[in-house]
Order: structure tokens, then sequence, then C-alpha cells
């Protein structure tokens, strides 16, 4: 057999969603009803395989009236038509990336500002303890975690990513009124869970229609740019919440109410400007019924060992309030300083996000993304240090910004593409919900650990058996970053 696919080109750069490959055959062809889904099992394997030049793949799951079963079949990733074109817009990062990656820019301003300012209200203002704060950071991190894969999942069986990530956004804005007059640990607590659920809806759904409008050579670079964005808004949030405590003592509520106001704008770009693509029906080709949602094509044992990976990795990943709450215990600086620690962090992964996104297209995504968590034992060595310094405070928040770089966006580029790309939401959100609860189940195990040893005896703890799971996991996620995959 010989076949040939065409790598169709639109208006967001070139994809191979929008038509199926051309195909050939060579000796007896399969009967006219089948050829149909020949084509369109080769042209799942295409795309189940973006990062490859190459791609072998045995047609054995063909009909059994098909009578190539037993023979390989070779795809080149190249469009043989216009190989000029695709090299000379190789790389280049689409609109809705870009649009995407402004939505999220003002979401986190928003976010961020309460973020920044979350552990010293409630600490300081409603003098809650760290037990207690370990509790609300540990619902912070991981609230959303189920929510993750249902969002993912509505996404790929509807087909409209856009919709529900709007739903995600809307009700993560909504709290940020309702902060305004939350008043106890209760009220706190339940908008903080509402947050994180409207968060874990919208961050599956968002991150596919990424993918779905990306070059396939070049996701992981999308993602880097995506986030660079994402994390200007993460700095600027905090720097917002510095500049209003410096002016106004105490303004907790003006921070809650400019938060509001960047998050409606935020969710008005959205609806308004990223257009509403349906990934699974350009897969299917004009005219076409787009292949059908099947869990089993979710079953891929490559994600499962990402999965694990993640989850034991994540489960060493204390929240950052904890860390910058260990440095402020240190060093004793004035509280109205204490939002800048985003902001240090924030700027080094907007100077790193694009760079380790192109390593990880280059030298692989899940090698870039257990190897990242070394940044993150290096920031929690900083932390533990009993002598401080602005010298160490500095390093502890350039490798926690460099973590973040290697790791956020690289996760659900790597989650992506191990399955097929009509459960391709519910993957990453399987990813990024393993994470969150992990991470949830890190920040309250921490708050209890700080409790019983104290910061530094604590953070040296983690990082110790960080250090021994990195190695672990590299040989646990080996050759996931390989080019070729069968169907």
């Amino acid at each position: 057999m010989d076949v040939s696919p065409r790598v169709s080109r639109t208006s967001s750069g070139p994809t191979a969603t929008a038509s199926p490959p051309s195909v050939s055959w060579r000796g007896q062809a399969p009967r006219s009803r089948d050829r149909g889904r020949f084509r369109s099992r080769v042209t799942r394997t295409l795309l189940s395989s973006p990062s490859a030049r190459r791609a072998t793949v045995r047609c054995s799951r063909c009909p059994a009236s098909c009578r190539g079963v037993g023979d390989t079949v070779y795809l080149s990733l190249r469009d043989p038509a216009a190989p000029r074109a695709s090299r000379g817009r190789r790389g280049r990062v689409s609109s809705t990336v870009v649009t995407l990656g402004i939505v999220s820019l003002l979401t986190d301003i928003s976010s961020e500002a309460v973020a920044a300012v979350l552990p010293l209200y409630l600490t300081s203002a409603m003098g809650l303890t760290f037990v207690a704060y370990g509790f609300i950071d540990g619902l912070f991190q991981g609230a959303g975690a189920l929510v993750r894969v249902a969002g993912g999942w509505a996404s790929d069986r509807g087909d409209r990513p856009k919709w529900v990530a709007f739903a995600g956004y809307v009700l993560s804005a909504l709290t940020r009124g309702g902060l305004v007059l939350a008043q106890g640990f209760t009220s706190v607590t339940a908008l903080v869970t509402i947050d994180r659920i409207g968060k874990g809806i919208r961050t599956a759904p968002r991150d596919a229609l990424i993918t779905a409008s990306s070059d396939p050579r070049s996701v992981a670079r999308a993602f880097g740019v995506h986030r660079a964005l994402d994390t200007v808004g993460a700095a600027l949030g905090p720097l917002l919440a510095f500049v209003t405590l410096s002016v106004i003592p105490e303004g907790y509520t003006t921070v809650f109410v400019m938060s509001f106001g960047c998050a409606v704008v935020g969710v008005a770009v959205l609806g308004l400007l990223v257009p509403d693509r349906r990934p699974r029906r350009e897969l299917a080709g004009p005219g076409a019924q787009p292949e059908p949602m099947r869990w089993r094509q979710f079953a891929d044992p490559r994600l499962r060992r990402l999965l694990v990976a993640m989850g034991v990795l994540s489960l060493l990943t204390v929240g950052d309030g904890f860390l910058y709450l260990s440095l402020q215990d240190r060093d004793g600086f004035a509280a109205q300083w204490f939002p800048l620690l985003f902001v240090g962090t924030n700027i080094v992964y907007i100077a790193l996000a694009i760079p380790l996104g192109r390593i990880a297209d280059r030298f692989g995504g899940a090698r870039t993304l257990v190897l990242g968590h070394v940044a993150l034992a290096g920031a929690y060595v900083c932390a533990a240090v009993p002598a401080g310094g602005t010298a160490l405070t500095v390093t502890c928040l350039a490798l926690l910004g460099a973590f973040y770089a290697a790791t956020d966006g690289v996760l659900s580029a790597v989650a992506g593409r191990l399955v097929e790309p009509a459960v391709r939401g519910s993957a990453i959100g399987a990813a990024q919900g393993v994470v969150a609860l992990a991470r949830m189940l890190a920040s309250t195990s921490f708050g209890a650990l700080w409790y019983a040893l104290g910061r530094a005896d604590a953070m040296l703890v983690v990082t110790v058996l960080l250090s021994l799971a990195v190695p672990a996991c590299v040989l646990l996620t080996r050759g996931l970053d390989g080019h070729s995959e069968a169907l």
C-alpha cells in the first residue's frame, strides 16, 4: 500500500485535521465500503503522532474484509505538495492561541491578585492558624481536580471546547465578587472551592482548543506562548495587590473588587473573540460524520505511566504560599512586600516559558517535565537554609519560576500527544486532575508537617523525598517521547 496524507492549512496554521489523507492501493484494494473506514484510521494515526516525521502503523484493526490486513503502512507527515510553505509557517502561533493567552492574562490578573493577598488575609486579618490555612490552600490547589476530568469529557463529548471553557471562566468570575462580601472561614472556604471548580472545568477544554489550533510540530511552543501571556497576568496581579496595599493599608476589599472587574473583561474576550472550533468535526473532514468518542481510546498504557509519575511528583509539591510564608518567616520582611514574591517567580516564568517549550518539542516533553522538578527541589533548599538574605530569596524565586516554565504547559502538550484527538480533552483533564488532587493532599499535609516539625525541618523532609522521586520518575516515563505510535 502507498499512503500519501495531505496536511491541510487553515487560518490558524498547518494542521492535519481538516481533510483525510489521500490513500492509494497497490495490488488488490479493499472494497469501496471499507475504504472510508480505513482512511479514518489512517487520519487518526497521523494526528496521534504529531511530533513525528514518519509514523508506522499496522492496519490489523481494520475491518476483516480489508485486503490490506497485516501490511505495514508508512505515513509521511510532510506535505509533498507544498514543502516550502510548510517550512515557512512552522512554529508560527495561531491567533486563537494568542487570544486565549489574553483571556488567561486577564483572568490571572484577577486570580493572582487574590492569591497574593490570601495567605496574609487569612493568617493576619482573619487570624487563622497555619493548619487552617493549609486546608484552604489545599482546596485552592485541588478542589477542582475531579472536575478537570469532567470538563475534558464534556469538551470531547459535545465537541464544543470553547463553551465548556466559557462556563468555567464565568463561574470563577462570580466568586471574585463573592469575596467582597465573604466573612469568616466557612464563606471563604466555599468561595475558594467554587473558584477552583470553575478553573477545573475550563482548563482542559482550553488546552484542547490550543492543541487543535496549533502546528502539531510545535505544540509545546504554542503552550509556551500561551503560558507566557498567562504569566504576564500572574505577575501583574500580585503587583496590583502590592500597589493597592501600599496605598491602602489593609485594603483587601479593594483588591477583590479590582479582581472581579478583570475577570469580567476576560470572560467577554473569550465569548466574543475566540472562534468556536470543533476538533472532532474538523478531523472527520467536510461533509463527513465525526468519529464518536470511545473510552477505549483513552486507555493508553503510556498515559497511565504519565499519570502515575506526575501523581508521585505532585504529592511532593507544596503550595507556593507555604514557600513564600517560609521566606517571610525567615527573613522577616514587611507584609506589603509579600505580593512581590509572586511577581519575582512569574517574571522568571515569562522569560523561560517559550525557550523551555522549544526544548520540550526538540528533546522530549516527558523528559523536560520530570527534570523540571529538580529546580523545585533547589527552591526548597533555598527556603530551608537558616541564613537568609536577598540573594538566596531571589535564587529561590528564580528556581520556582523555572520549575513552572518546564512543567505547566508541557504537561498538557505531553498528555495530548499520547492519545487520539477524540479524547484529547479528557486526557489533558485527567493529567491536570491528578496533579491538582496530589497537590491538594501535599498542601494539606505540609501544613500539619510545618506545625509538627517547624519550617526548616518540614522543608528538608520534602526536599529529600522529592530528590528520591525524580530519578524513579525519569525511568517510569522513559519512552513517552517516542515518535512512532501504533494504531
